[in-house]
């Protein structure tokens, strides 16, 4: 598979580069730019991305460029271009102005094979401090802004790219040609990056990879880990095992339904009750961390000991998907943990059982496209991301019974609404959040004193990023209205109108 890789030095839009990759139907591997993989033949062209270092310095990133510059094509984004400049002996300072918004680009050079079919005017996007003031004597200026003499330049001799702004920015209005005149063109990516033939190897992979052996698969009923069965079951069959847990947790009805559709398309699957496990462990738990490990713990037990009723399992599988992984890997170290949920790392030692990850090289948007290619029900593959610890950290306090009934018909209300008004698809994520808080009402004619509950909906493209929904008032007032009325114990509901960053999509 003809590969792109970027190396990142720790920019924020690093996992967007490797997206506006892969729209192009080419694979690309994010790796830290301090550890360089094997650049095989598979290896076409290698992308340095942005950093919110500066070049200057003491602790800046040193990239690698031994096998890569002069060697492979090389497109430096931002940092990368501030970078190449100064160690060719070029000048790079910090801006007097921070450069950092949208740019037009006056001037173009058009015999450029980066820039074609691009026109001057066309609008870009700048995020840097520092600025390029002067280029080494051998590299060559390929576009210009009003304020950004060098906002592209080439080393003359070698297929070596540089641009100052940012060309995996939607504000980039011709960001994708150039990536495509640098991916396909000066490359030569062949573009067969596609669900079929995803599907097509990784079930000869898998084939070859677990033979006769007995796969163990935990469903959750969300996107990922269904997508991850059905390849599974069309490698193997019925060598695979999947559990589904009930952990009390879930959306209302949603075992049940969930169970029945996994049934419906072949799998082979258990349904486990585990209500009461869950709800003990949670007793009295209030913190959001030990909730996600009390949780994780507890579904861990659960797992094992259904897994030991299988006998001679071999593997656990797990719908990892790619920002898992590249999360799990920090450019400057661990990343600070904000909250446990990653699938990476598999299950505890003791289980003495070998991990496949199907899943584990594609995004969520491609995890929906492969769902679609096999054949899997549009309700399922179009479904929100639901948290793993449910709705235990949406409930923000302990955890009881009734206040899961409680927020399973406040959920049920909003999400049904969703899809009766049309709006469902349009949302990324939507869900409640019973709050620690009451309120005063007045319901016929008594005073009451009960719960508030916080509606969340927002939209994203991958989760990373996120921007609260702009849902039309007479919805709004209409799902308030029948929570209100339908659940007994809530009197007064709230829109959480918060952007990721800084909040994130879950309360807790």
């Amino acid at each position: 598979m003809d590969t792109i890789i970027i190396l990142d030095f720790g920019s924020q839009y690093t996992q967007l580069i490797a997206r506006k990759v892969r729209e192009l139907n080419t694979y690309c591997e994010i790796h830290p730019f301090n550890k360089v993989p094997a650049l095989d033949e598979n290896v076409k062209g290698v992308i340095f991305s942005g950093s919110p270092y500066s070049c200057n310095a003491a602790d800046a990133p040193v990239p690698q460029m031994e096998g890569i510059k002069g060697r492979l094509p090389l497109l430096a984004v931002c940092y990368g271009a501030q970078y190449l400049a100064k160690w060719g002996g070029g000048k790079v300072q910090q801006s007097a102005t921070r450069e950092y918004g949208r740019a037009n680009l006056q001037y173009i050079d058009h015999s450029n094979p980066l820039l074609k079919g691009i026109s001057e005017g066309s609008q870009v996007w700048m995020s840097h401090g520092d600025t390029i003031e002067q280029i080494p004597e051998g590299y060559h200026c390929i576009c210009s802004t009003a304020n950004v003499k060098y906002a592209g330049y080439q080393i003359e001799g070698e297929p070596t790219y540089a641009i100052q702004f940012h060309p995996e920015v939607h504000h980039s209005v011709d960001g994708q040609t150039l990536l495509h005149n640098f991916v396909v063109d000066i490359c030569g990516c062949a573009q067969n990056w596609t669900p079929a033939s995803f599907i097509e190897s990784t079930v000869a992979e898998l084939r070859t990879k677990l033979g006769n052996d007995k796969v163990i698969l935990g469903l959750s009923g969300g996107v990922d880990s269904s997508v991850a069965a059905v390849l599974l079951n069309k490698a193997i069959g019925h060598n695979l095992h999947c559990i589904f847990v009930d952990n009390g947790l879930l959306r209302k009805n949603e075992f049940e339904d969930v169970l029945a559709s996994y049934r419906d398309m072949g799998l082979n699957v258990k349904g486990v009750d585990a209500k009461q496990r869950f709800y003990e462990v949670l007793a009295g738990v209030t913190d959001p961390e030990k909730k996600r490990k009390g949780i994780g713990r507890t579904f861990i037990d659960v797992f094992d000991e259904e897994a030991r009723q299988i006998t001679d399992a071999k593997w656990l599988a797990q719908g990892t998907i790619y920002p898992d992984v590249i999360e799990s890997t920090s450019v400057k170290g661990p990343s600070a943990t904000i909250k446990s949920h990653h699938n990476v790392g598999g299950l505890p030692d003791y289980m003495k059982l070998k991990l496949v990850e199907p899943l584990r090289l594609l995004f969520k948007d491609e995890v929906r496209r492969v769902g679609r290619q096999l054949g899997m029900k549009e309700e399922l593959i179009g479904r929100h991301p639901f948290p793993g610890p449910g709705l235990a950290i949406r409930i923000l306090s302990d955890v009881t019974p009734e206040k899961v009934r409680i927020l399973q018909e406040v959920d049920h209300i909003f999400v049904q609404g969703l899809r009766q008004a049309g709006l469902y698809d349009k949302v990324w994520q939507a869900g409640c959040m019973l709050l620690p808080v009451q309120s005063v009402g007045v319901m016929g004619d008594e005073r009451t004193y009960e719960n508030v509950v916080a509606l969340r909906a927002v939209e994203s493209v991958d989760g990373m990023t996120a921007d609260w929904s702009h849902l039309p008032y007479d919805f709004m007032a209409q799902v308030s209205n029948d929570i209100i009325n339908k659940v007994k114990g809530v009197n007064r509901v709230v829109y959480d109108i918060s952007s990721k960053p800084p909040a994130t999509i879950e309360w807790e």
